[in-house]
């Protein structure tokens, strides 16, 4: 009997462990104590005799908990805690405060689009990130959380007018609140240059807040510029604004959108490859050829289908094309947008070869970017993960299911600093998913986009369970994953 067994709360039993390396997966049994993964055994079943429980796993595939490194969850974690969009396909961990948008520091008095796909007015209520973490803290979530600042938060914050170039005593005011955040917790700093409050801001001003951050061992993450024609100087600017302030950096749901720049991806990833020759390169995407955000005039009728998300003032239009919308108002596609703003869209305006380049680079991360207070959101809020499994792994084999499984749990927890998560080893978080390899798949589609997945049966978010049988616990395991519980609980 292997020492400590005796203690083990419980053995996941006779499934093919993937540990998140890449590396071939092996039938074995998982010991889990307390909050802990104990002991890892290939081959035979003597940990099993002496667990507390024992689940038996066998013809499942036993992985770490996914890690989704793109969300807009800041507001969800707290308001919904069960967080069953995100442990129906096996997340255990979500990373917030992306595309320059943070739940904290804001207030409602300096709110303002693109802010509407976190909540509502009254929802910013954190003047200080310790008060979001604190919050959070208190909500216990059933997933992990990790927390990015957002440039756009801070902008609004110490700005009169956030469209401008800041001035030198605004810059010191974001580089405090900045500091005060990562102080407080936050992993990182994010950007959304592409948004009006952030499109102001200079490569000067954006390099110093980086520099920040990374002095203080922060990641950059940056939803660029344009990932339309500009896109490659938008890369180019974000790799050497990185560059310059010393930081590794994160390009956000890459992408390359507009009928008229398909294909471009072969031209993106090269330069991503020249750049990660000398310096720190991570980029993450979404497995679907449509995205989504804000509903913007100028992105419509551009020939492709634009979906709406939510609106204001028509809420019953929620998942209807524009151009029907358009139509039966006898307005163009770009009048119609205009007046059912303010609202979200979907906008199919990718293609779906350079999707799957994009997911097959090395480099690539998983991130849903899904946006849990739309009406009619996009199925990436409950589907992302599976469909990797499911369409991209199973069934077009873009890659195989170690490699699909370790860019969704070793390269996200190595790339965000996540500490002991990632792996199915010793001395890890028991932060673990089970799925059925033959009937996972996602089943939220455009037209019904909050289905759950199936084929996703148990998780485990630091060995407390959020998924038994493939219904919700609503138990709250999650923690707060900060810079200073990183560094007490380092990766072997």
């Amino acid at each position: 009997m292997t020492p400590g067994a005796e203690t083990l709360d419980l053995v996941l039993g006779g499934g093919l462990i993937v540990d998140g390396t890449g590396r071939p997966g092996r039938i074995g049994h998982v010991g889990i104590r307390g909050r802990d993964i104990i002991s890892l055994s290939h081959g035979d079943s003597r940990h099993a005799q002496a667990a507390k429980q024992v689940i038996d796993v066998s013809g499942k595939v036993v992985a770490p908990g996914f890690i989704d490194v793109h969300t807009h969850d800041d507001r969800a974690v707290i308001a919904t805690p069960d967080m069953a969009p995100k442990v129906t396909q096996g997340c255990t961990t979500v990373v917030v405060g992306n595309c320059g948008i943070s739940l904290a520091p804001m207030t409602q008095e300096a709110f303002q689009p693109p802010f509407s796909i976190l909540g509502r007015p009254d929802d910013f209520r954190f003047p200080e990130m310790a008060g979001y973490l604190d919050a959070v803290r208190v909500a216990k979530p059933a997933v992990n959380v990790a927390v990015l600042t957002g440039h756009m938060s801070l902008r609004l914050m110490a700005m009169a007018d956030p469209f401008a170039p800041a001035s030198a005593a605004e810059l010191e005011q974001m580089g405090q609140g900045l500091s005060e955040a990562l102080d407080a917790g936050a992993l990182g700093f994010s950007t959304g240059l592409f948004y009006g409050p952030n499109a102001g801001a200079s490569m000067e001003e954006v390099t110093h807040l980086v520099r920040i951050a990374s002095q203080a061992g922060g990641i950059y993450a940056t939803h660029i510029r344009d990932e339309r024609a500009g896109v490659i100087d938008a890369l180019t600017e974000a790799f050497d604004t990185s560059a310059a302030a010393d930081a590794p950096v994160v390009i956000s749901h890459h992408k390359c959108a507009g009928v008229e720049n398909h294909g471009r991806s072969v031209e993106t990833l090269a330069l991503i490859s020249r750049r990660s020759r000398s310096q720190r390169i991570g980029l993450d995407a979404y497995p679907y050829a449509a995205g989504s955000t804000v509903l913007d005039p100028r992105f419509v009728g551009e020939g492709y289908p634009v979906m709406l998300a939510w609106s204001r003032d028509y809420p019953h239009l929620a998942g209807r094309e524009i151009s029907d919308i358009a139509s039966e108002w006898g307005r163009t596609e770009k009048d119609a947008a205009a007046r059912l703003q303010p609202g979200g869209a979907i906008y199919f305006s990718t293609d779906e070869r350079d999707v799957e380049r994009i997911l097959a680079y090395p480099k690539t991360m998983i991130g849903s970017d899904g946006l849990p207070h739309d009406e009619h959101p996009h199925p990436r809020l409950w589907g992302t993960f599976p469909r990797v499994l499911a369409h991209y792994c199973r069934a077009r084999r873009v890659f195989d299911l170690e490699t699909a499984i370790c860019k969704m749990t070793d390269i996200p927890a190595r790339t965000f600093g996540l500490g002991a998560r990632g792996r199915i080893a010793p001395g890890y978080a028991a932060d673990i998913t089970v799925f059925d390899p033959d009937t996972v798949e996602d089943r939220a589609t455009f037209l019904e986009p909050q289905k759950p997945a199936r084929g996703i049966e148990h998780v485990l978010v630091a060995g407390v369970p959020a998924l038994t049988d493939g219904k919700p616990t609503g138990q709250g395991g999650g923690e707060l994953i900060n810079r200073q519980q990183t560094k007490r609980r380092s990766r072997g």
